[in-house]
């Protein structure tokens, strides 16, 4: 176990990234990875293949919203991203020229009459936002004039693309407000998911509204002073009755995302047991955490020193990750949003024993 941030650190060719998704989204590679021997390479429409009639599979229903904003402090350009929406409806935002800001600014937008007022400023470029129009309004005017936020590493010089307003949206996405897509989920089709059912295995969905601090980097080479954005999630009561009942009775919780499990684990319990959630969760999840609630990962390929590759690493196991990043790299597979995916097992929970670290491949 280690809290140093450059242990997390690993080469990763350019050419590797993705730039658009796999077509048809169930032909992308999925890379599985068992708790020992050798990693088997796939397709995510093999995944119904390694089902069993009692399993669980939950996925994010969050819906990505156009998040990235350009604005007007008189003569000055201010860049805003939408984070979260806060419990009064103003959002909080992350700032681009935040120096040029203040409380009590109000900022135009080209082509409509609408405007923001800054009612707080925060360090590092975080603030606080109140917009004039609010519901419906709200949608139309983030239709008029935002973007998506695509992640940096997806190169668009001109901007977001209407292919990756398809692209970019999962056939789960239901509750509008995440600035990123939970990106496990653009792997599911609808030919993917009968598959699914016809194993017998069952699905649900939670939301969990990711927030723009997932672009954030870790900045500190001491992971445990980074600190998680807030980002506001839900699970039904049903939800979790159905949660829980399917482990009782033995299957396997499966999360499709990284969102999707750190929901889950933010509302088990000391003893596994899930519970209805409605507030915001800031859990970082990094080795030494003992999972609760999930027993297998779907997850895509994430960022070297990323929080998303610390929580792989604390899923199945820090030496692991790296041996099954290292195979993944050497045969090609393509990383992050659009990228491929792999399937985890949970090596540190609390319903096995604890196994020992340094398992080779």
């Amino acid at each position: 176990m280690s809290d140093r941030t450059e242990d997390f650190d690993f080469h990763l060719p350019e050419t590797l990234i993705a730039q658009e998704p796999a077509r048809p989204r169930e032909s992308a590679r999925l890379l599985d990875v068992p708790l020992h021997g050798p990693f088997i390479d796939r397709h995510v429409s093999d995944l119904p293949s390694l089902l069993q009639p009692q399993d669980l599979l939950v996925a994010n229903d969050t819906a990505v919203i156009r998040a990235q904003l350009q604005a007007m402090r008189g003569e000055a350009h201010i860049g805003i991203t939408l984070d979260r929406i806060l419990p009064d409806t103003s959002w909080h935002v992350l700032l681009r020229n935040a120096k040029r800001v203040r409380v009590g600014d109000v900022l135009t937008f080209a082509n409509t009459p609408h405007t923001a007022t800054v009612t707080a400023r925060e360090e590092g470029g975080g603030g606080v936002l109140r917009f004039s129009a609010e519901g419906e309004a709200f949608d139309a005017f983030l239709r008029h004039v935002g973007a998506l936020a695509l992640p940096p590493y997806i190169h668009r010089p001109h901007g977001p693309t209407a292919q990756d307003a398809l692209d970019y949206a999962t056939i789960f996405a239901e509750h509008k407000g995440a600035v990123a897509a939970p990106t496990a989920g653009l792997h599911f089709t609808p030919a993917l998911l009968n598959a699914i059912d016809d194993t017998g295995a069952s699905r649900c969905t939670l939301t969990l509204h990711v927030g723009a601090g997932t672009f954030l980097p870790v900045r500190d080479n001491d992971i445990s002073k980074h600190h998680m954005h807030a980002e506001g999630g839900i699970i039904t009561p049903e939800t979790a009755e159905r949660i829980n009942a399917v482990r009782k009775a033995g299957g396997r919780i499966i999360a499709v995302g990284t969102t999707s499990l750190r929901l889950l684990e933010s509302a088990a319990d000391a003893h596994g047991v899930v519970h209805p959630f409605n507030a915001e969760t800031s859990i970082f999840i990094r080795p030494g955490y003992r999972f609760r609630a999930v027993d297998m990962l779907m997850t895509n390929f994430h960022l070297p020193r990323s929080t998303l590759f610390m929580l792989v690493s604390a899923f199945a196991g820090q030496d692991r990750m790296r041996l099954a990043y290292e195979h993944a790299v050497q045969t090609g597979y393509r990383f992050y949003s659009y990228g491929d995916a792999c399937l985890l097992r949970c090596a540190h929970s609390i319903h096995t024993p604890k196994p020992e670290t340094g398992v080779p491949s």
